[in-house]
């Protein structure tokens, strides 16, 4: 995106570590109502599809709906400390839940072939309207982004522990990991509900391109090993030792660790000395 938000609009350290932590960042009705307001009209009438790899500014021309929506300060702000300045667009849609519709999506994630530790797309979910509990809003499961699993065999399971349901006011945006567990909701109410989508992948090393005052912060270590309901007591340990390699992508400090994890792992001294005779 050509457009460069100010220092104050990028996330904190803090903010980044809850997003390595949770794969996930919301915010509450960020959208001004006058885009609210125009939201639902533009996506009946349609937003053109573009090519894989489209620059911001080619796929969504200036002074359109879309365009205008990631210019939000607090979201071009977000967008930047995620991803950085020059993102292209992998996609985007208009997903709608249709009233009383009957069934909800299989818990997934979206692409699980990536692996990434290094770099990761990001997905803005924006909802111009109030979402309540009847409507199904999104489903997704915090701290799952780091587990690995064939797409849709999450789709077995019909909760887990720690889950969350959106329920928020119009116009949030909310900012995941490309690889959290999520699936929209039954919508058991009189409305259509709307939700547009867009995913971003990077074109710039993601390191230090938030605002990292805070970076000596100890709440971002405390945010770091934040543990979630459905993790197990030994298998969850992998979710630590992952956020801590994604952090150390991310800052670019291959020294940093919480409590000695990755660096008993990658412990290989090579000192040799005499053998015994």
């Amino acid at each position: 995106m050509t457009f460069q938000p100010a220092r104050e609009h990028l996330l904190t350290s803090v903010q980044m570590a809850h997003f390595v932590a949770h794969g996930s960042l919301i915010m509450e009705a960020v959208v001004p109502e006058e885009l609210n307001s125009q939201a639902i009209d533009v996506f009946r009438a349609g937003i053109p599809a573009v090519p894989y790899g489209t620059p911001v500014e080619e796929a969504f021309p200036d002074g359109s709906f879309a365009r205008r929506l990631v210019e939000i300060p607090t979201v071009a702000g977000a967008i930047q400390s995620l991803v950085g300045p020059g993102p292209t667009i992998d996609h985007h849609a208009v997903h709608i839940r249709k009233p009383k519709e009957g069934h909800a999506q299989p818990l997934h994630g979206d692409a699980i072939i990536d692996v990434r530790l290094d770099a990761f797309d990001v997905q803005l979910m924006y909802y111009p309207q109030d979402v309540t509990l009847d409507m199904g809003g999104t489903l997704s499961v915090p701290g799952s982004h780091l587990r690995r699993t064939n797409e849709s065999d999450t789709g077995r399971y019909q909760n887990l522990r720690g889950q969350t349901r959106l329920v928020c006011p119009a116009g949030t945006v909310v900012l995941v990991h490309h690889g959290i567990w999520h699936g929209g909701r039954r919508n058991d109410s009189d409305i259509e509900r709307y939700m547009f989508k867009i995913r971003f992948n990077p074109t710039v090393k993601q390191r230090l391109l938030w605002n990292t005052d805070d970076l000596d912060n100890p709440e971002v270590g405390k945010t770091l090993r934040q543990r979630f309901p459905w993790y197990e007591l030994a298998t969850g340990r992998l979710e630590i030792y992952n956020r801590i390699k994604m952090w150390q992508a991310l800052t670019g400090d291959d020294t940093f660790d919480l409590d000695y994890w990755t660096t008993r792992v990658s412990n290989r001294p090579q000192r040799v000395v005499a053998g015994a005779r």
